[in-house]
């Protein structure tokens, strides 16, 4: 499994309330959220991204409040993959759950600059700045993870096993 894309770079703390502002939160539509994706943050986040691009931040990505909007408009907006540093656990958690995928990894998220073209192998971690030439060793996702993101989330992979 792999994602490629063009890099969105942010820093530290990036909270629930920049992923998807709570004036938006009346939608639980994902198309909605993800119009509102990041402005808060980035007010042209929205009209730049494309399917497959790949947000990168330092530390403590989606921090806040834990409501699954936030890994929601995310993956609505076409984001393929979040780089960062660390990842607030309740984030991360509702991230795998909704099946967008996250990957941990401190020298990339340092290595990696705003409009830089990254793809991320998650069988085995690896992390390729195909831009600058350079290659990060972030936490392979385990098999389980895997599958519920390829199932697109947790309802979803426990659905099919029924």
């Amino acid at each position: 499994m792999q994602a490629k894309g063009r890099a969105f770079k942010y820093g530290d703390n990036v909270d629930t309330d920049v992923i998807i502002p709570a004036r938006y939160l009346n939608s639980s539509d994902p198309a909605e959220l993800a119009t509102h994706c990041m402005e808060d943050i980035d007010k042209t986040f929205v009209k730049r991204v494309q399917k497959g691009d790949i947000i990168v931040a330092t530390k403590n990505f989606g921090c806040g409040s834990s409501r699954e909007h936030a890994p929601i408009a995310i993956k609505a907006a076409g984001v393929s993959c979040v780089i960062a540093e660390t990842f607030a656990r309740i984030f991360y958690r509702n991230a795998i759950n909704i099946g967008l995928p996250i990957i941990e990894c401190p020298e990339a998220s340092k290595g990696i600059e705003e409009g830089d073209q990254v793809e991320v192998d998650f069988d085995s971690g690896m992390i390729y700045n195909r831009t600058k030439g350079t290659q990060f060793k972030g936490q392979a996702f385990p098999e389980f993870m895997q599958k519920i993101i390829k199932a697109e989330g947790l309802v979803n992979y426990i659905n099919a096993q029924q």
